[in-house]
């Protein structure tokens, strides 16, 4: 088929694939089915895991419009397959927004939501003579792809967005809701409006569980070692299966349930749909469609839907998406007027650009305002999975996989131990042809070689330091939804903080205000609650410009907020339910000043009633709130337009970013030296906000702002002066970045904040030392035929340029350990801190840069009350940044586990497969008890006991291998099998070498039994004192390595404090001492052991010490001494050839070893690895690196046209 058939789906998305269509071929399918029934059913098996050669098996390549069967392969680096039957429904159109205003109902359509291609026609008709429309669709992922004639390709219906209307739009043409005929229609595209989190029956889920290829081959083990008489063992190892399967089933059940449950809350709300301009009718929010229109009620709501509101307001709590317990005030979409319809004002909507007006699935509505006697209303926006909450769910059910090097070497680990048993395999046959032994033999003891390499209990030993370490992290307050990121967060070298309410309290203290007249700062005051000031401009704007509102009679809203209408001492009052059907909207909020606050009154005595009442009317001061533009992070503004009673023209006030509310305000309103004061002010950590005010014009009218864009209204201000807020650093906050400082962690702050205020609270905190350097990189798109440019300045000395706005989001990239060659240059730290605009452009323009920036976080932590939140995959109920340190101490600790048991059942496979090597070749094997005490007493016991170790008290330099192929797992894994496989080897050659091996009248106890008697019984063969000697070995050497292998710090508690593991230790090396110097008739013949002279017995004890010395002194002394601290050092120091900065104070002898020891493991010049380390190394030697105070780089456009990419020019 033509490379044209490839389509792509969901272009530009992280979720992008490529689409090809294939038809079922029935040749194919029947020679699939023929192969199936000859391989007993393996062939099935292998194209159940692997879905692209199953669709390639059995269908032929065709046009994707005529496809059966669509193959789909992700666009990432993953490059994952997928398999999706194509159905086909049929629908009364072809278009979801087709107008059906001549349609009539029949029936229901909701039956066809789960399964439109059993629509059967005549549900839903248009005329008599018209027919139904074929409609071909696939679902994927919980999401369903229609094919679109069109653009000849799949596309997902995701909502009204599809139409990209504009705001006017959504108030003309949707806002009168959609009758019953048009909403059933829409349900046969959209479905029904349903997060469907469906937990699996136990059944599939061992289904699933069972055809994992591991337990297909602990199922071919099983049957296997059977048919060898290995009763007993085998059904050990099913037991020990069993319990493996049921706990991983208890386990995906309950993560299931929890989800089901968190999600669960809207699915059966009944919501007031809108059926035309005045009638509403109650319905189940499953009914909703994109463009139904809800009446949001007044006592609250869990949205069923993503809304966008176009009548009233709504005080939402947001914590399940955001994790954010705040309320926000959300307001209706701004409705342009009729003559600027299309312009600038008239923009396209978006759920992300006017999130301010879109109510989100999942999110709690709190209360509601509706004004003289309207409702408040909502246009259904999104349903479904497509809805805000909808994809978060996704993401939690079908994750990308994990880009984490452990589990990827864990299969290169077990292909490893595949082809250590291949050897052993090719041996056993060789050895069993020559002996002459059965083919039924040969067959079953050299494929039994193979089945002892694999290790049963690996999946459940695997998990076991993950459950581990999520019960210690339950106890500190940390939960997760995903365990299996605990193990990443091992590996974390880069923590981004958010500033307020993270780094620093919720809350912010008001410091002071400082006002402007006639363009000039007044002094700085203390208080805004003066009387002096009550009816000042300045305090009228702080009581009036803000979102808050009154729930159950408290005030709340953004903390911001809260803290300046506080300072003002002033009193907001809403009306109540009951008062709103005959108030105008300006009267429903307003704001004033206590009485204590006002002027005294000088009414005398002798007025008459009516001139007092208009007196203290004016006196009270009250200001309306006519309507409110929320905040944008966007505009970093907000403002609102006001009316005092009393008065007939309007008032607008607007608060902000101070360099944007400048800019908004005349020249003239603006102090000369505002540069200068907002610079002192932000250099001490201060948060600043500018406050404006301008008189509206008496043709204004309540209805005309109503519609009014908010660009009309914030322009021409005067400029009234500054809040200076400040923002305390919690308590636990220098302590935790000192520590993660120390470990080599990188910290990042992510704020909205000023720029230097940023900088200022990072050097507060310690996140930037007192001696680094701060440098500001001021990036600007290209303009007027100039190339884009990056101006650099430190923020000791910053750009005087403060007019220009700044964008909200803030970020400062640390660059470390950046080293010279040259051991006499002293290299200081520097950091860069940078606009949310300039990181834009730097990414577009300046990629030599900023090669590739981080897109996904591995690990987040939301800091709620929620213990699980779907914001991120782990939940911390202590409202500080301790959590971090907990979680990557945790971390560290299951990483190492996983290490630990990934090397023990390593050298468990490898000792077992050497011993039964060893057996094969004279005739005998290991029996079935022994396997059984083996496995079941020693390795099972070791394992789930090892794993307990709990993490080290604090977070070290040092972090740990990320991956099972480095040089110290390796150098540890290979040095302990060569010292084992030597050791077992010398018993093995010793005790067929002394005298009393061919003398049987030499024993003193029990009958001598060696392999010159023995007869072709099975028992005879495996009782004999090579295998006796063999098992007591290998049995200790399995015991040393757990030791050896089970280490604590750096990273988890010593060994000696995990009870269980000393104490399972102890018992076994006890009983197997006490079975080999003291044997016991009944227990030798249960484990099939012969008695064996008392000086072979000493002999064997001295093998294993000598076994222990070499293991214990390769271990600790050559690898956690000598290499690791001078070859495998993850202190980037000491790596890839770049110095430290400073000669170490070490002799010549030790340098000259560690010079020598670098050469023969890691060679001097070695390129690194990771992509920011060889940036490192490479800026670490560039003499223009960090950019020069006041130096500009500039893009240029490379000379060949066809290139796209930039060259960089230091212009200084």
């Amino acid at each position: 088929m033509e490379k044209e058939d490839l389509k792509i789906v969901n272009r530009g998305l992280e979720d992008e694939m490529e689409l090809s269509g294939y038809r079922l071929c029935r040749w194919k399918l029947v020679l699939v089915g023929l192969g199936g029934l000859c391989t007993g059913g393996f062939l099935f098996l292998l194209l159940y895991w692997m879905p692209e050669w199953c669709v390639k098996a059995t269908c032929t390549r065709s046009a994707v419009r005529d496809a059966d069967v669509a193959l789909l392969q992700s666009t990432d680096e993953f490059k994952r397959w997928f398999r999706a039957k194509v159905r086909i429904m049929l629908a009364p159109g072809k278009d979801p927004y087709d107008n059906l205003a001549s349609q009539t109902v029949s029936h229901r359509a909701n039956d066809h939501a789960h399964n439109p291609s059993d629509s059967a026609p005549g549900k839903i008709t248009r005329n008599p003579e018209d027919q139904h429309v074929p409609k071909r669709y696939f679902t994927l992922h919980s999401t369903k792809y229609f094919w679109n004639e069109s653009i000849q390709n799949f596309e997902v219906l995701k909502g009204l967005e599809d139409l990209s209307m504009t705001c006017s739009s959504v108030h003309s043409k949707h806002s009168a809701g959609l009758n019953k005929n048009q909403q059933e229609y829409r349900r046969f595209f959209f479905g029904l409006n349903e997060i469907d989190v469906k937990v699996p029956s136990l059944f599939k889920l061992l289904i699933k569980e069972v055809l994992n290829p591991f337990y297909i081959f602990q199922l071919f083990s099983v049957i296997l070692w059977c048919t060898d008489a290995y009763y007993y063992y085998a059904m050990a190892i099913v037991i020990m299966s069993v319990i493996s399967i049921a706990t991983s089933l208890y386990t995906i059940k309950k993560q299931y349930v929890m989800l089901h449950d968190m999600v669960a809350a809207h699915s059966t709300v009944r919501v007031t749909v809108c059926r035309g301009e005045n009638e509403t009718e109650e319905a189940l929010s499953t009914d909703l469609v994109p463009g139904d229109v809800i009446v949001i009620p007044s006592n609250g709501i869990i949205m069923p839907c993503d809304a966008v509101l176009i009548c009233g307001t709504c005080i939402v709590n947001e914590s399940m998406l955001t994790g954010e317990s705040v309320p926000v005030t959300k307001t209706d979409l701004p409705n342009p007027q009729q003559d600027i319809k299309g312009g600038d004002g008239d923009a396209i909507y978006s759920t992300e650009e006017h999130k301010r007006h879109t109510l989100f699935c999942g999110t709690n509505i709190i209360q509601t305002r509706y004004y003289t006697g309207e409702m408040v209303k909502a246009v259904v926006v999104r349903t479904g999975f497509s809805t805000a909450k909808g994809q978060l769910i996704r993401s939690i059910l079908y994750p990308k996989p994990t880009d984490f090097k452990l589990y990827r070497d864990a299969y290169l680990f077990l292909l490893c131990l595949v082809a250590v048993a291949s050897i052993v395999f090719v041996y056993s046959l060789v050895m069993k042809i020559i002996n002459q032994e059965p083919v039924k033999e040969i067959i079953v003891k050299s494929l039994d070689i193979i089945t002892i390499t694999v290790p049963p209990a690996l999946p459940a030993a695997m998990t076991a330091g993950i459950v581990y370490a999520q019960r210690r992290l339950r106890k500190v307050g940390i939960f997760s939804i995903s365990p299996q990121r605990i193990n990443i967060c091992g590996q974390l070298n880069l923590v981004c903080f958010d500033k307020t309410g993270t780094l620093t309290e919720d809350g912010l203290d008001m410091w002071g205000i400082q006002r402007v007249e006639d363009g000039r700062f007044h002094h700085s005051e203390e208080k805004a609650d003066d009387k002096s000031l009550v009816t000042t401009k300045f305090v009228s704007c702080m009581a009036a410009c803000h979102s808050l509102t009154k729930i159950e009679g408290q005030l709340s809203g953004d903390p911001l907020d809260l803290k300046m209408f506080e300072a003002t001492g002033w009193i907001l009052v809403e009306a109540t339910e009951e008062e709103t059907a005959h108030h105008d909207r300006i009267e429903l909020t307003y704001v004033k000043p206590p009485n204590q606050l006002l002027p005294p009154s000088v009414t005398s005595p002798e007025q008459d009633m009516e001139l007092s009442e208009l007196y203290e009317l004016s006196a009270s001061y009250m200001i309306g709130i006519v309507r409110q533009f929320s905040f944008s992070s966007a505009l970093q503004r907000m403002s609102v337009v006001v009316r005092q009673i009393g008065e007939r023209r309007m008032d607008a006030y607007l608060k902000g970013a101070p360099e944007v509310v400048a800019s908004l305000c005349k020249k003239e309103t603006v102090p000369d030296d505002f540069a200068e004061v907002l610079e002192d002010y932000t250099k001490q950590g201060f948060r600043v906000i500018a406050l404006a005010h301008r008189r509206l014009e008496s043709k204004l009218t309540f209805h005309k702002v109503q519609s009014i864009n908010r660009d009309q209204i914030e322009k021409n201000m005067d400029f009234l002066g500054l809040i200076i807020m400040q923002n305390k650093l919690k308590t636990e906050t220098p302590g935790v970045l000192e520590d993660l400082r120390r470990a080599n962690i990188r910290t990042v702050m992510v704020t909205g904040d000023n720029m230097l205020t940023a900088i200022s609270v990072a050097r507060d905190c310690g996140m930037i030392q007192p001696q680094d350097r701060v440098i500001i990189a001021d990036a600007l798109p290209p303009k007027d035929g100039q190339a884009a440019k990056i101006d650099w300045h430190y923020a000791d000395q910053p750009s005087k340029q403060l007019n220009k706005p700044t964008k909200l989001e803030e970020m400062e990239i640390i660059m470390e350990d950046g080293h010279s060659v040259d051991e006499m240059r002293i290299q200081e730290q520097y950091h860069f801190a940078m606009s949310g605009k300039s990181f834009a452009v730097i990414i577009e323009h300046f990629q030599d840069l900023l090669q590739k920036a981080l897109k996904r976080a591995h690990a987040g932590i939301s800091l709620s009350e929620l213990e699980a939140s779907v914001a991120s995959p782990f939940t911390s109920t202590t409202p500080n940044i301790t959590c971090v340190p907990n979680l990557i101490r945790e971390g560290r600790a299951a990483l190492i586990t996983s290490f630990c048991v990934f090397k023990f059942m390593a050298l468990y496979s490898i000792i077992q497969c050497l011993s039964v090597a060893l057996l094969y070749s004279i005739g005998s094997n290991l029996g079935d008890f022994q396997f059984l005490f083996i496995d079941i007493a020693i390795i099972l016991v070791i394992v789930f006991t090892m794993s307990l170790n709990s993490a080290w008290k604090e977070l070290v330099a040092q972090r740990p291998p990320s991956g099972l192929v480095s040089g110290p797992l390796l150098f540890s894994v290979l040095t302990q099998i060569i010292i084992c496989l030597g050791f077992q080897i010398m018993a093995f050659l010793l005790i067929q070498k002394l005298d009393w091996y061919s003398k049987p009248d030499f024993y003193n106890c029990f009958v001598p039994h060696h392999m010159d008697d023995f007869t072709n019984s099975t028992k005879e063969r495996i009782k004999n004192d090579v295998n006796t000697t063999v098992f007591f070995v290998s049995s200790f050497q399995y015991l040393i390595v757990a030791i050896v292998f089970s280490k604590g710090k750096p990273f988890r508690q010593p060994s000696y404090k995990n009870w269980p593991f000393v104490l399972s230790a102890l018992i076994l090396i006890g009983f197997l001492f006490f079975i080999m110097f003291f044997p016991v008739a009944e227990i030798d013949d249960f484990l099939e052991l012969v008695c064996v002279p008392l000086s072979w017995r000493v002999s064997m004890v001295l093998i294993l010490l000598g076994n222990t010395g070499m293991s214990v002194f390769i271990e600790t002394v050559v690898l956690d001494v000598i290499l690791w601290k001078h070859v495998f050092s993850r202190d980037k120091q000491g790596s890839y050839g770049i110095s430290p900065a400073a000669p170490t104070p070490q002799g010549g002898i030790d340098q000259f070893g560690t010079k020598c020891l670098t050469w023969l493991c890691c060679r001097q010049k070695k390129v690194p690895k990771a992509r920011y380390m060889h940036l490192a190394q490479e800026l670490s030697v560039d003499p223009d690196w960090p950019p020069k105070p006041k130096s500009t780089t500039e893009a240029k456009p490379a000379p060949h046209p066809d290139d796209y990419s930039y060259q960089i020019e230091a212009i200084s």
